[in-house]
């Protein structure tokens, strides 16, 4: 194998692929990166046998070939090259020559005989849905996963695609954020699927603004086609919970408060938590809301809010990331946020497309 490339395309190819790679992995093939010329292309894979990730590079080839690289050493490499044409080329002892103006270097490979085979979900049936649509929704729910090992089926976004919409939700048990949007695909399409934490930070991570995406699932494996990039991922296998009975009813009397000062203030007194006592404070009444925070070794935090509330006053407890996480991603300048009581969840709905539960904290 013989190609040559700019150093700015290899290295795209290879930081959008080397995340697929684990470090704790006792196969060393699975610490290298496999590169194979196809089609004019450099089509560069990386996997961890959970997860794999496939890009193609636009390259000038001289011999077709493959062979595969030390992931870490390949990406250190080409990083610290002049800003010129890379060229690549193997030898038959598997010994790799890279070379760039007047810099050498030489890296054993691995054949490729030895690197696992990707699942293929080519023939099966296809969901389309826009880069720029599945990014933003991840955001406003990916946020919510669970980070904890023991709850497995919690450590991923549910991907659910019914009666021409797509629907996602996470829950880590305390909060629980869903979106959903239109969409439209063919009869009989209808899916459920759980894609776990890593593979939805890939996604988030690659998901453009324009363009499509192409979903194909198949047993317990799906694959997210992104044109110049292609993600296969192993799902998670269980019954998610159901999530639709511990989302309250809507409740007439809301606190409609500005989003920006809200995470601002929500903010500034979480610099004042501490592991030992994780809550901040939140006192509602007539058009006023009082975020607080007193911690006897560190000090107090106090900000007021002007807000839209006619209700009876009254006290609640967060865990202020709970919050920020929320506000963060959420693009309206104002939010109703539903607080009826301080044993009840606080609860943010954005028409009938988002919703976001928060359990609230016991106060000291």
């Amino acid at each position: 194998m013989k190609l040559q490339s700019s150093k700015e395309d290899i290295l795209k190819g290879i930081s959008i692929v080397q995340n697929a790679i684990s470090t704790k992995t006792t196969l060393p093939i699975l610490s290298n990166l496999l590169l194979e010329t196809i089609d004019n292309k450099l089509k560069i894979t990386g996997t961890d046998l959970d997860i794999g990730i496939i890009t193609y590079v636009n390259v000038k080839i001289m011999d077709e070939g493959s062979i595969t690289l030390p992931a870490k050493k390949f990406m250190d490499i080409i990083k610290e090259l002049p800003e010129s044409p890379v060229t690549i080329s193997v030898r038959k002892n598997n010994m790799v020559n890279i070379t760039c103006e007047k810099t050498q270097f030489k890296v054993m490979g691995i054949p490729r005989d030895d690197f696992p085979s990707l699942p293929q979900l080519k023939d099966e049936k296809r969901i389309e849905v826009k880069q720029g649509v599945l990014r933003d929704m991840l955001a406003m729910t990916s946020f919510a996963m669970s980070r904890d090992e023991t709850r497995y089926v919690l450590n991923g976004v549910y991907m659910l695609f019914k009666k021409d919409r797509v629907r996602l939700v996470a829950t880590d048990g305390r909060r629980l954020a869903l979106i959903e949007r239109p969409i439209k695909f063919e009869k009989g399409m209808d899916r459920n699927i759980i894609i776990p934490l890593k593979t939805v930070q890939e996604l988030h991570r690659t998901l453009k603004d324009d363009g499509n995406l192409v979903i194909s699932i198949g047993g317990n494996q799906a694959m997210f086609d992104l044109g110049e990039s292609i993600i296969i991922s192993r799902l998670i296998e269980g019954e998610f919970p159901n999530y639709e009975q511990v989302i309250p009813k809507e409740v007439k009397e809301k606190v409609v408060v500005d989003r920006e000062k809200l995470l601002l203030a929500t903010k500034r007194a979480s610099i004042l938590t501490s592991h030992e006592s994780q809550g901040i404070k939140m006192d509602i009444d007539k058009g006023r809301m009082v975020i607080s925070k007193q911690s006897p070794d560190i000090g107090e935090a106090r900000e007021e809010l002007d807000v839209e509330y006619k209700g009876s006053p009254f006290s609640i407890g967060f865990n202020p990331n709970y919050i920020i996480d929320a506000l963060k991603n959420i693009n309206q300048s104002s939010l109703g946020f539903e607080l009826e009581n301080p044993e009840k969840p606080g609860v943010i709905r954005i028409g009938d497309n988002y919703v976001y539960v928060v359990l609230p904290m016991q106060l000291a």
